[in-house]
């Protein structure tokens, strides 16, 4: 007789296969706030012209929705993650570790990263190193690096107000903070001379990483809400300028003005065209071993990507997602059920 032997991914499987249809017949989602608002689209939309429950969809940030899709396979954990970033090794290997073995991840479109004021301010002309400038723990001055005493735009650039420097950024939880890291604080860093003479104090590895560091003096705050307390944050502080996604302050500009970055404005046209140097694409992960076991799941995904939806013409588009130029071949994917590979 030939035993078969049973992981604990086969039993998790065989368990919610079971009891789904008992326990729950509506998709769970969790994850970015960036993505959030497309998802609940998409999610009422379905609810509406599909036989299907209206799925259930929570934000929380990229990071944690996609530690919460790998919390295990099973009817009590989610079937899909929102991401404005993508998913990281160590997610995978958590997954892996909880039971979850394959992940389809899907790209919805892509986005922008904005840096918006108060209506009625002034406007600005930003650089990544401006913003590095004005943010980090230690810039170089005049040749040397030092501890940033940067108290106003001015005194970052000449060609800015003496507006008081004050800055609402993403926490770090939210996918959103990876990006500004990485095309705002690295760029800026690198262009500014401070990577290099960072690196020469500190080492390779230790410099690099130090490009990331942030004055702890109250000019820059972190906010762990989405983007409405960014909002209400400006609303209280007039000198204050945020980072936002684009089709938020797209559907703010009644409240909020937008700055361009190294000279370009940033619009559905500029990031489609990959003129605007800091956008980003969007995703959703979604659990294999769901499918067909939760109802609705993959008729939502196909759903979530068709030309109706996602394409430019689709209410998505109209809400300030740009559209995917691949989005067909994202389409072809989801039909195949097609799990992502190694990241590269």
């Amino acid at each position: 007789m030939t035993l078969m032997k049973l992981t604990a991914s086969t039993i998790a499987i065989a368990a919610v296969s079971a009891t789904a249809a008992m326990a729950r017949d509506n998709i769970q989602i969790a994850g970015s706030s960036t993505v959030l608002p497309y998802a609940t689209i998409v999610a009422e939309a379905f609810g509406e012209n599909f036989d299907f429950p209206t799925p259930v969809v929570e934000g929380g940030g990229s990071g944690a929705g996609r530690k919460k899709l790998c919390e295990g396979v099973g009817e009590n954990t989610i079937d899909i993650a929102n991401s404005s970033s993508r998913i990281k090794q160590s997610d995978i290997d958590l997954c892996k570790t909880n039971g979850v073995e394959e992940i389809m991840e899907v790209r919805i479109g892509y986005d922008g990263i904005v840096f918006a004021s108060d209506i009625g301010g002034p406007d600005f002309a930003f650089t990544p190193a401006d913003w590095y400038n004005a943010l980090a723990a230690e810039v170089v001055k005049d040749g040397q690096l030092v501890p940033n005493t940067a108290k106003t735009w001015a005194d970052v650039n000449a060609n800015f107000p003496a507006q008081d420097i004050l800055a609402f950024i993403p926490g770090t939880k939210h996918g959103t903070r990876e990006v500004f890291d990485v095309k705002v604080l690295e760029a800026g860093c690198k262009a500014s001379g401070a990577e290099e003479a960072l690196v020469a104090a500190k080492g390779e590895e230790d410099g690099k990483k130090a490009c990331l560091a942030l004055r702890t003096d109250g000019l820059s705050v972190d906010i762990d809400g989405d983007y409405t307390e960014t909002l209400a944050r400006i609303a209280a502080n007039k000198n204050a300028i945020g980072v936002f996604g684009l089709s938020f302050y797209q559907n703010n500009t009644d409240k909020l003005k937008v700055a361009t970055m190294d000279g370009v404005v940033p619009s559905t046209e500029s990031i489609a065209s990959g003129e605007y140097p800091v956008s980003r694409p969007l995703f959703f992960y979604v659990k294999k071993a769901h499918l067909g076991v939760i109802p609705g799941l993959k008729e939502y995904i196909e759903f979530f990507v068709s030309d109706d939806m996602a394409g430019p013409e689709g209410p998505l588009a109209a809400y300030g997602l740009v559209s995917d130029p691949e989005l067909a071949k994202t389409q072809e994917a989801v039909a195949a059920e097609t799990p992502m590979g190694a990241l590269n």
